[in-house]
């Protein structure tokens, strides 16, 4: 069982896949450039899917703050859960034309929530040029959302 989805990556011309068990070891295997294009297309449909069944596993609990939470707020309008949707599949687009090593330290830090030194542990770098990376890759993301 996965504690994250599967990472794939390309370090100097060797592919990868990254991925924690359940007992949370760390394993890393080197695979083939068909297999890294296949898990790279995936990836963040699947992110995207997770945070579905995240948002219906909790609408779906009966718990007390639950449905306190729930009487207090007032519910979306179609026109406005329409709009979220365009957003989200936008932004997917937008990660998807990131440079590989942007893409892949956002989708590190803001979907696996891994600080800036954890992924430059993992990566093997500064964190000063992990903070950069994602800065830039947030610069590029407002220049999408600005064109678009």
């Amino acid at each position: 069982m996965y504690h994250w989805l599967p990472l794939t990556y390309e370090k100097d011309r060797h592919y990868y896949i990254s991925f924690k068990d359940g007992q949370g070891v760390l394993h890393k295997l080197e695979i083939s450039r068909v297999v890294y294009d296949t898990f790279d297309s995936f990836e963040l449909g699947d992110l995207a899917y997770l945070n579905v069944v995240d948002r219906h596993i909790e609408q779906s609990e009966v718990w007390e703050n639950t449905l306190n939470m729930r009487a207090m707020k007032k519910p979306d309008s179609m026109e406005e859960i329409v709009f979220r949707k365009f957003q989200t599949e936008k932004l997917h687009k937008a990660i998807s034309e990131l440079p590989e090593k942007q893409k892949r330290r956002l989708i590190l830090h803001y979907f696996q929530e891994l600080t800036y030194v954890e992924i430059a542990e993992r990566e093997k770098c500064s964190t000063r040029a992990v903070e950069y990376s994602i800065h830039g890759a947030i610069q590029s993301l407002k220049k999408f959302f600005e064109k678009n």
